[in-house]
């Protein structure tokens, strides 16, 4: 009998529809053969799937089920969750679905939130010897002055959300008169504020995931942003140049995928997990953040570094939802 899978997606966050899309990628990867699967569309209380015929059948929030048009109940096996952004971003939806005893296919509660949270979670990792750049957190209702910001992490720097992701509210700051108006920018995505250091160096990123049967850490990706760095445009609107495998020496992706794999520990992940990182003269890895609901479009990151390792995406799919079930 087939395994019934729910892939989750949406959320209350600006990155709603590009959820949507990772959905879908995700849609195409599962095996059909072996899973039937159904896009659960959340949005607030709004928690619902969208069948073949376009009618929406509500999910009983209970028991994370739904039914048919001719009243049969369908209970999922495994969630797939990607939602970029909260619930399935931050560890709400993580803790609800283990009240249920449901499995699905990413962090638990804790590595979760902390992730969500950038600056506690670089914060956290630098602890363990992961450099990072300079920042200040500026929580609801904090103010900082320009001038404030110039002495203590300097210009050019970033001022974004500290929660969420996709580059929404992120701003590149070059001058004392733009700090203000990036911070109010910022705010309109998040509570909480970043003002992070600017470093200047190669942006890089790459994968990992760990069942009970194999370690895998992906082929690295360099990405050349066509702006000044790697904005929502540059992201998903094909305005960079990702190379994979990155045009960096052999001895330095090999410490780059050691400190992916070690932070993956760390952190006590699950699933797939995307890591970000800038190299800087010297070759001195930088973390940047990380993912652990990464994009999974059929140009995402992910599915890249998957091709070029000599993989499919329905193999690691599999991997990671049978896993639960081991």
């Amino acid at each position: 009998m087939k395994r019934i899978i729910a892939i989750a997606a949406g959320g209350d966050t600006s990155e709603y529809e590009v959820s949507l899309r990772s959905a879908q990628g995700i849609y195409s990867f599962l095996d059909k053969e072996r899973y039937t699967a159904y896009i659960v569309q959340m949005r607030g209380t709004d928690w619902h799937v969208q069948l073949e015929d376009g009618t929406l059948a509500a999910i009983d929030r209970n028991d994370f089920s739904f039914r048919l048009p001719d009243g049969s109940k369908v209970n999922f096996d495994f969630v797939y969750i990607t939602i970029h952004g909260t619930p399935g971003e931050d560890g709400l939806l993580q803790g609800y679905l283990d009240m249920l005893h449901l499995p699905y296919s990413c962090c638990g509660v804790l590595p979760a939130s902390l992730t969500y949270n950038k600056f506690a979670c670089n914060q956290y990792l630098h602890a363990f010897g992961v450099r990072i750049a300079d920042s200040l957190l500026l929580r609801q209702g904090q103010t900082i002055t320009d001038n404030e910001v110039v002495q203590k992490i300097g210009l050019p720097c970033f001022i974004k959300p500290n929660l969420g992701g996709s580059s929404f509210g992120v701003t590149k700051v070059k001058t004392p008169a733009e700090i203000q108006p990036a911070l109010a920018k910022a705010r309109e995505e998040s509570p909480e504020t970043v003002i992070e250091a600017f470093m200047n160096g190669t942006e890089i990123t790459c994968g990992c995931y760990k069942t009970r049967q194999r370690s895998v850490v992906l082929p690295i990706t360099e990405v050349v942003s066509h702006h000044e760095y790697f904005d929502y445009d540059a992201k998903y609107c094909g305005d960079s140049d990702e190379i994979t495998p990155a045009r960096i020496p052999d001895e330095l992706a090999d410490r780059v995928k050691q400190l992916t794999s070690a932070i993956y520990d760390i952190l006590g992940a699950t699933g797939i997990i995307r890591v970000d990182y800038i190299i800087t003269e010297g070759s001195k890895i930088n973390l940047l953040e990380v993912n652990t609901t990464p994009g999974m479009t059929a140009t995402s990151f992910i599915p890249q570094q998957v091709r070029a390792a000599g993989m499919t995406m329905q193999e690691v799919m599999t991997d990671i939802i049978e896993n639960a079930f081991a």
